[in-house]
């Protein structure tokens, strides 16, 4: 098992990025690879879950453990494949997911791409309870609060939407997300609105 890839990131794509060890380019997907923009010809360390099937085999990258480690809690509730997990890595950040599994929150959980009434029902069945243990010291403040206060998912995927029909690039629109994700807003039309103004900024 590869743990993690330390080396320089030499290419940012859409969904992934390339780093070099030593002449040697490992190709790593990621939630949102452009986490790493400022780091790109820079030394970087990315932890990495290598999933291995008879006929593939992909580097998964995060920022951190606590997202690597709930990348491979949530691999094991059936339904949910590598690339529905990484889906739910790039619209939620760890404590509010964690947050929502121990408080049942349905709701909350099916606002993900993918995941139905039934699937969200086996999140909380397999998961509940055995997510907080996982966290570092440094994210556990994030799931004392019952309620989340990071951008909704649903309210997040409906904002991209609107970009993407306004024109702006996947690439654009990806590089704005975990600026995006920090913010406490409901509404999809003000999350639209500070989109926006970043992209502008940019």
């Amino acid at each position: 098992m590869i743990a993690y890839i330390k080396g320089n990131i030499t290419y940012i794509f859409d969904d992934s990025v390339i780093v070099d060890v030593q002449g040697v380019g490992y190709e790593i997907m990621c939630a949102n690879p452009f986490v790493f923009q400022s780091s790109l010809h820079q030394e970087v360390l990315i932890h990495t879950y290598h999933y291995v099937r008879e006929d593939m085999q992909v580097l998964y990258g995060f920022k951190n453990q606590d997202q690597k480690s709930l990348f491979t809690k949530l691999l094991q509730v059936s339904g949910i494949g590598p690339k529905g997990a990484l889906a739910i890595l790039g619209a939620v950040n760890v404590g509010d997911f964690i947050a929502a599994v121990e408080r049942e929150d349905d709701k909350f959980l099916t606002s993900f791409p993918g995941i139905g009434k039934k699937t969200a029902r086996q999140v909380i069945l397999d998961l509940k309870g055995k997510l907080t243990t996982m966290l570092s010291l440094d994210a556990q403040p994030e799931i004392l609060n019952s309620e989340s206060t990071a951008v909704s998912p649903n309210g997040l995927n409906e904002a991209q939407e609107a970009l993407k029909a306004l024109g702006y690039s996947d690439r654009e629109i990806k590089s704005i997300m975990p600026k995006l994700q920090k913010e406490n807003i409901k509404n999809t039309d003000e999350i639209i609105r500070k989109a926006l103004g970043l992209l502008v900024k940019n």
